[in-house]
């Protein structure tokens, strides 16, 4: 990390402090612009010095039907994005994604003319914990917008049109941190995705997603990377802290390890530390690997003791439970040993550009299995009671894991860049 960029950072999130958080532009193709707006045109490039624009080497012209992204430069926080959609020109169908591909809003239809504003809260985050110490981030992680100095948005869709958006610091909404793995970390590019990324569509722009999983973690690492130390300084009372771990935490060897050991202890370090801040910690149990049995009729429990000792501790501390890994296992029995491929990335050689071979992975979720599992998530909210069910969007309507979506009733807006390295663990 560079040390000039980060005084940089540092210098202008001072000066924002002392500001009205509040970022207002103007997309239409309007001659006069609505007092207090930035007007924005397709000439309207992101630098570090402007501190907005569009970015990705995209812009939009109003009429274009082609993704574009568009940064603003603004401190760790939580913000509360207003975006008013539709054209005077054409009919619009727009997806709005954050950050690493945090899915907000999907197909907002708008005929000619009208307009339809929505709104939701995004969280933005830096590796920055206090002067000198930071997050130890992987290699891989230093290119993910999740981690950068800006706040930024995606429009997608088969014609995203966009008339103004506003861009709101708020400090009164709960947060949801994320603390997990592969199967939980916001993925950056097609086809690997995760329930984390997808969970912020089913909430209303009252509660804030704020997702620290990456993939490779264990519970023991999550903490010696110091993620769970920059939580704690964002953290406030009433927030949510859940915990999946149990993939890559089995593999680990030696003294000490096990899940009745270091497993068991790290998991209450999250529990402990969560209600010295006055938050609230909510445990989850691992999803499922696709792995049948021999003759095809069940999936196989591949986690050994772990789930069953996140139970175990549920209970002994009195923590809400999410029985992900129960639901998945319905949800691939249900698909069956053939169709649950459709949840997982199981591409055919072809299927995404320079791709010349077939992928197989039996862990990590495509863009339809994460969205099913996040709806897993959802429900698993509302089965625990949890107040979070207060807040889910009034389109959920609840979801049974045995009566799963139809792939061809999914639609996702193709992210414009693929990446088909495969995430850490497994």
């Amino acid at each position: 990390m560079r040390k000039g960029f980060y005084l940089t950072t540092l210098m202008l999130a001072a000066v924002l402090t002392a500001q009205a958080q509040t970022f207002k532009f103007d997309f239409s193709t309007r001659k006069k612009t609505a007092e207090g707006f930035v007007k924005v045109t397709p000439q309207t490039v992101y630098s570090d010095q402007q501190g907005y624009g569009y970015d990705r080497e995209t812009s939009w012209d109003g009429k274009g039907n082609e993704p574009f992204f568009f940064s603003v430069q603004v401190p760790d926080g939580n913000y509360h994005v207003t975006v008013t959609l539709g054209s005077d020109k054409s009919a619009g169908m727009t997806t709005v994604r954050g950050e690493s591909r945090r899915l907000l809003l999907e197909h907002v239809a708008t005929k000619k003319g009208e307009k339809k504003t929505e709104s939701f809260c995004i969280n933005k985050r830096d590796t920055l914990i206090r002067p000198g110490y930071f997050v130890k981030i992987k290699s891989r992680e230093r290119s993910k917008l999740n981690w950068d100095n800006r706040l930024t948005l995606e429009f997608n869709g088969e014609a995203p049109r966009i008339r103004s958006l506003v861009i709101e610091r708020v400090e009164n909404v709960p947060t949801i941190f994320l603390c997990g793995n592969s199967t939980v970390v916001d993925g950056d590019s097609d086809p690997y995705t995760s329930w984390g990324q997808m969970i912020p569509r089913f909430f209303t722009d009252q509660v804030c997603v704020a997702n620290y999983a990456e993939s490779g973690l264990s519970a023991d690492s999550f903490q010696y990377q110091r993620r769970l130390e920059k939580i704690l300084t964002q953290i406030k009372p009433g927030d949510w802290l859940f915990v999946e771990f149990g993939h890559n935490d089995q593999k680990q060897k030696g003294a000490g390890k096990g899940a009745y050991y270091s497993f068991a202890y790290y998991i209450k370090i999250f529990i402990d530390k969560t209600r010295e801040k006055g938050a609230n910690p909510v445990i989850v149990t691992p999803t499922r690997r696709r792995q049948w049995s021999q003759d095809g009729k069940h999936i196989l429990d591949t986690h050994g003791d772990y789930p069953k000792v996140l139970r175990e501790i549920a209970v002994r501390e009195q923590v809400p439970l999410i029985e992900l890994q129960e639901m998945t296992k319905v949800l691939c029995e249900t698909m069956g040993e053939e169709g649950s491929k459709n949840i997982f990335v199981h591409y055919p050689a072809g299927a995404f550009p320079g791709h010349s071979k077939e992928m197989k992975d039996n862990s990590h979720f495509n863009m339809f299995g994460a969205y099913e599992v996040a709806k897993c998530i959802a429900q698993g909210i509302k089965d625990a009671k949890l107040p979070l069910a207060d807040y889910l969007r009034p389109d959920f309507e609840g979801f049974d894991p045995a009566q799963p979506d139809k792939l061809e009733d999914f639609q996702w807006d193709a992210y414009p860049y693929v990446d088909l390295t495969k995430p850490d663990g497994n």
